[in-house]
């Protein structure tokens, strides 16, 4: 799959995963811009690459980015960030460009050091394989527990949007365990980074598939001006929210031992922060998510979770409806609950707060016995 104008990539197996599938890649940006924003995780306590990165795109100018699996490099102490620093040198060094426009991520496992000989001597290879139609390999390369890539692509008017994510389990505003790379060959607006931000927010940190927040989150967007041609504000603004609301469907779908998933719509807030407020409380209920993965149509746990949300209500005139049957009006019963269907993957849970005209959707999935198994045994 092509790359915009004015990207190159590459992707190997440089033996950091045990299961020798790639793990490691380059993406190059030749320009004639360079222009970069990007969002980090929220998590207080930050992976070398992170902290390395975040210093790295406050210039808002990016050549190039070095992406790993099969080690996060968080909580590795001073030496972790000497391997990230050395790593971005290395990459620099490679491709003729400066360290300080190099950003560098990682993904996997917490508290071990990655073998740096296998990242330098990948890196020597991927400098000298970089292609323009690598972006499947690309999107392999970066995942862990995902069971498919994530991937997406779209056109408008002579510019190109292409991307990458990863991620399958921790994810939870801000962001997941995850990993994610937005290319353009448009002209970036000076506003991207405020753009990005908003985009990120209704989009990534939209999904909440199990309350937990990563150590190694970035979403880097990288523009190289190849097409010559800017976008107007809405058209910039819309292609991102295409592009990331794909990778984020992606993301959720491919959820941890996740059978169902979960659209939590809630409308009738009295602002919009309320709406994801109570519609988060709502994905990070595990007795909620249990009834899901069960297909019990428990509608008082939805009421419950709505109730610990710090958000603006009035807890006598609730309206839900599970899969669009209207099973509790004004916090009591209506229709017959066990007339709710779960046949279908997608489950929809619509909460109607009767305050306001302010909505929100808050996408999650079910907590499966699977889940549990999955990540019971993550580090052996």
């Amino acid at each position: 799959m092509k790359l915009p104008a004015g990207f190159s990539a590459a992707a190997i197996s440089a033996g950091l995963k045990s299961s020798g599938g790639l793990d490691l890649t380059l993406i190059v940006n030749s320009g004639p811009r360079f222009d970069a924003a990007a969002v980090y995780t929220t998590n207080q306590v930050v992976a070398a690459p992170v902290i390395w990165s975040r210093q790295v795109t406050k210039e808002k100018i990016v050549r190039a980015a070095i992406l790993n699996s099969g080690g996060a490099n968080a909580c590795t102490g001073p030496q972790g960030f000497a391997d990230t620093h050395r790593t971005a040198e290395f990459v620099g060094s490679s491709l003729n460009i400066s360290s300080g426009e190099v950003v560098v991520c990682s993904t996997g496992l917490i508290g071990e050091l990655l073998p740096m000989q296998k990242i330098l001597d990948g890196i020597s290879a991927l400098a000298s394989e970089l292609e323009t139609d690598s972006l499947e390999h690309v999107a392999r390369a970066i995942m862990t527990t995902d069971s498919v890539p994530k991937i997406a692509k779209i056109e408008i008017n002579g510019v190109s949007f292409a991307a990458i994510a990863k991620g399958a389990g921790m994810l939870a505003p801000a962001l997941a365990t995850m990993l994610s790379v937005v290319m353009t060959d448009a002209i970036l607006p000076n506003n991207a980074q405020e753009v990005f931000q908003r985009v990120t927010d209704r989009t990534y940190n939209r999904i909440d598939s199990d309350g937990c927040t990563s150590t190694n989150d970035t979403v880097l967007l990288m523009g190289s001006g190849a097409s010559g041609i800017a976008l107007s504000a809405v058209d910039f603004e819309e292609s991102l929210m295409k592009i990331c609301t794909s990778l984020t469907q992606q993301l959720i779908a491919d959820a941890e031992g996740s059978t169902k998933t979960v659209a939590i719509n809630v409308t009738g807030a009295m602002t919009e922060a309320d709406a994801v407020e109570v519609a988060r409380a709502c994905a990070r209920n595990n007795l909620l998510k249990c009834a899901i993965f069960g297909a019990d149509p428990n509608w008082g746990r939805v009421l419950a979770a709505v109730g610990t949300a710090r958000a603006a209500m009035d807890p006598l005139n609730i309206d839900v409806a599970l899969n669009g049957v209207q099973v509790a009006k004004a916090s009591a019963p209506f229709a017959d609950r066990f007339s709710v269907r779960f046949d279908d993957r997608l489950v929809s849970i619509d909460i109607n707060l009767n305050l306001g005209s302010s909505h929100a959707t808050v996408m999650t999935n079910d907590l499966s016995h699977d889940y549990v198994h999955e990540n019971s045994a993550y580090a052996t």
